[in-house]
């Protein structure tokens, strides 16, 4: 066990996507398996790892914020920045008052040794010193697949089961931030899940940055890694976090309708509801492909609770086509949005794209949207009244009651009437809508 890392204390931050938190949490766990722990609220820490995102230029400012806002408060700490922010501006961070390293993509499964290494250089430098030391390589040489597989304070396990996109959508800066397609096999993920199963988890989140993709570095399919996750024994829900609409094949979403395992639940990136909109941002589909599958999900699982990712106020979105995108998203049988304002982000070819959407305009446009994602949010929830339907209950914060999600994500609180405890699965009646609580309150069965 590391005598630089032994009784340690560490804090951590996490910003974007499912895939980072899982990243981090898996990074957390190494740690404190090497005796470390994590640092206490108000606590000044040892050792500080900030996971940074790069989706926009918000996301940028706040990583910015973040880095300083934890140098600032844990004075003398080892700060380590990793992520998508890190690949990109691995130099400019590395310049930061306070931070000592910055890892790239490529190397972030070295980060605990890394981490020891520079920590003893700095234990030489003049005392408040930073490191300073930037380690990544540009991204076209970005081709390591890092496993990752953890719950963190979280009830549910993530397990990533790819990494990096070939698709080059001109708003967007992952491919660059994250490199090309890449997995391990379907023998190592089934090996975590049964890790999983082991250490009493029962539902897993598969996560990736472009999951339907599965396969490029080992010639094996999707469809053939979710029907060897079905086989694992005690794992008993599975969640695909998000999957492009071109690789959603009928052929999975049959699987999932068949499947106990797998939960009626989709998140599905759709973007824009406008086809000219759709070409300009170089996606693979169109509007007709997109409402062919949330048309198949539902005749197939009536009951689906259905995600769909928008972004709003894209480069050459005029107003007539934000009224079309609308139009057409207001008519999908759906269940949430999720809501995103373009960025204009560096080195992209949406720069190249006229007509700029004000940024009156796209407040505009994203409360629109927003507004119609709670009305089909609680429409999904309310047609579920009075139904009944099974719900994995997740640790609640001390003093409140257990909540949890039913196969379908509708989140369900305890009442005092329901046995319900931490990573147990029970079959309830649902309740009311709470407007207090936006959710559904649980009843025993009759």
């Amino acid at each position: 066990m590391s005598s630089i890392l032994q009784d340690k204390t560490a804090a951590f931050h996490t910003l974007g996507c499912k895939l980072n938190f899982a990243e981090t949490s898996s990074l957390q766990d190494a740690l404190l398996l090497r005796g470390m722990r994590t640092a206490n609220k108000g606590e000044a820490a040892d050792l500080c790892i900030i996971n940074t995102c790069s989706v926009t230029d918000v996301a940028d400012a706040k990583c910015r914020q973040t880095i300083h806002r934890f140098t600032r408060h844990h004075p003398g700490a080892f700060v380590v920045v990793m992520g998508c922010y890190a690949q990109l501006q691995p130099e400019t961070i590395a310049k930061f008052d306070g931070v000592d390293l910055v890892v790239g993509m490529e190397h972030k499964g070295q980060i605990i040794q890394l981490i020891e290494e520079h920590w003893e250089k700095k234990a030489q430098l003049p005392h408040g010193e930073a490191c300073h030391e930037a380690i990544a390589v540009p991204t076209r040489e970005i081709a390591t697949f890092v496993p990752s597989c953890s719950r963190g304070n979280r009830t549910r396990y993530f397990l990533k089961v790819q990494d990096g996109c070939n698709y080059y959508c001109t708003y967007c800066t992952i491919p660059m931030a994250r490199g090309k397609s890449r997995n391990t096999t379907i023998a190592n993920l089934v090996e975590q899940a049964k890790e999983v199963a082991a250490a009493g988890g029962r539902e897993i989140v598969i996560t990736g940055v472009n999951i339907g993709d599965f396969g490029r570095s080992t010639g094996e399919t999707f469809i053939d890694l979710i029907r060897a996750l079905d086989e694992v024994e005690n794992i008993e829900r599975y969640r695909i976090s998000s999957i492009e609409p071109n690789l959603l094949t009928d052929e999975i979403i049959a699987f999932c309708a068949t499947s106990k395992k797998f939960m009626p639940h989709f998140h599905i990136p759709l973007q824009s509801g406008s086809d000219t909109v759709l070409k300009l941002m170089h996606r693979r589909y169109d509007t007709t492909l997109f409402a062919q599958k949330i048309a198949r999900i539902k005749t197939m699982m009536p009951d689906a609770f259905i995600g769909v990712d928008v972004i709003v106020g894209m480069r050459g979105e005029t107003e007539k086509c934000f009224e079309e995108a609308y139009r057409f998203i207001e008519g999908l049988n759906i269940s949430q949005l999720h809501v995103f304002s373009y960025s204009e982000r560096p080195g992209t070819k949406a720069l190249e794209i006229p007509h700029i959407v004000s940024p009156q305009e796209k407040h505009e446009r994203s409360q629109r949207l927003i507004e119609l994602s709670e009305l089909k949010r609680k429409a999904h929830y309310v047609a579920h009244c009075n139904t009944e339907r099974p719900v994995l209950w997740e640790h609640s914060k001390e003093g409140t009651p257990l909540s949890g999600f039913t196969d379908n994500y509708i989140r369900v609180i305890a009442t005092k009437e329901v046995e319900a405890a931490d990573n147990s699965i029970s079959t309830v009646r649902l309740g009311a809508f709470s407007e207090d609580t936006e959710a559904l309150m649980a009843q025993p069965l009759a």
